[in-house]
């Protein structure tokens, strides 16, 4: 059982993922939103996430950071195909 682990690691869990990206976004927060955008590596992701379940064109997923006040607001907008 050890070999197939090793030679097949299991995959880390959406769950797992989503904290982790959670806990960049607070960190930048911290750090008073500098550091590098993540918002390419964010559409990528996406995308790839995505087209495991549909066929999607790159170009119909929006994402946007927009500020009001101290606060950000992240909106991601995914127009999927007709069934």
């Amino acid at each position: 059982m050890a070999l197939l682990s090793f030679l097949f690691p299991p995959k880390p869990k959406t769950a797992t993922a989503a904290k982790e990206r959670l806990q960049i976004i607070i960190a930048r927060e911290r750090n008073g939103r500098a550091g590098p955008d993540f918002l390419p590596a964010l559409h990528k992701e996406l995308i790839e996430v995505i087209s495991k379940y549909t066929k999607v064109n790159a170009d119909d997923i929006k994402i946007s950071l927009d500020r009001q006040g101290n606060l950000e607001v992240l909106d991601v907008n995914v127009v999927l195909p007709d069934a």
